[in-house]
C-alpha cells in the first residue's frame, strides 16, 4: 500500500542499464495481468537502442526522458497475432470494432500498470507517455507494426536520478461513489478543485499562460479542441485503413 500511495512519475534517470533478468521479470509480471478471455490481445515493443529512441523522441514531443531512460516500452493493442492463429485454425475473428478496440486498450493498460508496479518494487522509476496515441501512425512506422497492432501507451523505465515531490490528486470524494453516481453541484465542484487551484504550481501555470484559471490552461493551452480533433482524426483514419469499423 505504501508503494502505491507514494507513487511519483520519474522524468530523470541515472546512466545505468537495467539488468536483463530484471527486465524479463518486469515483462513477465505484465503478461500475468488479468485480460479479457485470456486472449492477450496486446504486445510490448522494447526499445533500448539509443538511435531508435532518437527516432521516437520527436513523436513524444522531445521529452528528454525518452532518450535518457535505458528502456522505453511501447504497449500495443494487438489483434494481428490472434487473427493469424484463427486463420491457421480454420476460423475467423471479428475484433476490429469498437468493443474490441476498448477491450484491447483496457487489457494493454492493465499489462502496462503491472509492469509499472513491478518496476517500482525493484527500485526503478517509471513515467507514462500520454503522447503515444497522438502519433500512433508515425510510431507504428518506426516500430514496423503490422495491421492490427496499435500503440496505446508507452513507458520510460530506469533508475531514478532523484525523487520529485508527489503530484497532487483530487480528494477521494471527488472520484468514489457508493451504490450510485452522485452528481455534483457547482459549489461542490469548486470545493473539490480548490486545493488543486490553490497550488503554487497551478498559479504559475495560469500566470505564464495568461489565463484566468487552471481549467482554461487545460482546455485552451494543454489540450486544445483543435489539437484534440486533429489527433483524433489521425487515429481514426489509421484505424479505418486497418479495417476497424465503428458503426
Amino acid at each position: 500500500m505504501k508503494l502505491l500511495t507514494n507513487h511519483r512519475s520519474i522524468r530523470s534517470f541515472q546512466h545505468r542499464e537495467i539488468e536483463e533478468s530484471v527486465l524479463i521479470d518486469l515483462l513477465e509480471s505484465g503478461i500475468r495481468a488479468s485480460n479479457t478471455g485470456n486472449m492477450q490481445l496486446y504486445s510490448v515493443i522494447v526499445t533500448q537502442d539509443t538511435e531508435k529512441k532518437k527516432l521516437l523522441a520527436p513523436l513524444h514531443f522531445n521529452q528528454p526522458m525518452v532518450i535518457q531512460a535505458p528502456v522505453l516500452l511501447t504497449i500495443c493493442l494487438d489483434v494481428n497475432r490472434f487473427y493469424k492463429w484463427c486463420r491457421i485454425s480454420n476460423t475467423m475473428a471479428n475484433f476490429k470494432n469498437l468493443l474490441w478496440l476498448l477491450n484491447g486498450a483496457i487489457d494493454a493498460s492493465i499489462l502496462a500498470q503491472n509492469i509499472c508496479i513491478a518496476s517500482e518494487i525493484q527500485g526503478l522509476g517509471i513515467c507514462y507517455l500520454g503522447t503515444t496515441l497522438y502519433n500512433a501512425v508515425e510510431i507504428s512506422s518506426i516500430l514496423k507494426l503490422p495491421s492490427g497492432v496499435i500503440p496505446i501507451t508507452a513507458i520510460t523505465i530506469g533508475y531514478p536520478e532523484y525523487i520529485p515531490e508527489q503530484t497532487d490528486r483530487l480528494p477521494i470524494e471527488a472520484v468514489v461513489h457508493y451504490e450510485e453516481y452522485t452528481d455534483f453541484t457547482g459549489a461542490q465542484i469548486e470545493e473539490l478543485y480548490r486545493a488543486k487551484e490553490e497550488l503554487e504550481s497551478s498559479g504559475t501555470f495560469v500566470t505564464e499562460n495568461g489565463k484566468e484559471n487552471l481549467a482554461q490552461v487545460y482546455t485552451e493551452v494543454r489540450y486544445k479542441s483543435a489539437d484534440n480533433d486533429f489527433f483524433s482524426k489521425k487515429l481514426a483514419e489509421m484505424l479505418t485503413e486497418q479495417g476497424f469499423k465503428f458503426d
